[in-house]
């Protein structure tokens, strides 16, 4: 028995997950039209393309993070729990992906030799990364958005 292996070439991204972008989207459509507007799910997936029934998933998840409320019936939908100014991306990413995490050397130093010299590297980046993300409201999205 002859045994191929054919090496393929694969373009490797480091992203948040599809779900995370979807939950960031759908904020900042429930941002752009008021904290106590309250709009139908149907509108939310419709305007920012999002798959209806992937975006029930993340409003449950956004819901249970205390990001967002919702309501049944006639006059249901959802809405912000919070003004756009107290939500942040790095909270709506965490709702979703949970913990940003670069490389398992930043928790787990043990992982590898002890002075693994890329680890100060990784908690850098790491730490810019969650930086910005705390430090990126809503509020300020949506003033970004309407200066386009």
């Amino acid at each position: 028995m002859h045994l191929s292996i054919t090496l393929v070439k694969r373009k490797v991204i480091m992203q948040i997950t599809r779900q995370a972008e979807y939950a960031t989207r759908a904020i900042l459509y429930l941002a752009q039209v008021g904290k106590d507007q309250r709009v139908a799910t149907h509108q939310v997936a419709r305007a920012q393309k999002i798959p209806p029934s992937f975006l029930a998933k993340i409003i449950s998840q956004l819901s249970i993070a205390g990001l967002l409320n919702t309501s049944r019936g006639a006059h249901g939908g959802i809405s912000l729990a919070r003004e756009p100014e107290q939500i942040t991306v790095l909270e709506v990413v965490e709702a979703i992906d949970g913990r940003i995490q670069l490389n398992a050397c930043i928790e787990h130093s043990g992982i590898l030799e002890e002075n693994y010299p890329l680890q100060l590297v990784w908690q850098d980046a790491q730490n810019k990364l969650v930086t910005t993300l705390k430090d990126t409201n809503f509020a300020q999205l949506v003033v970004k958005d309407s200066a386009i």
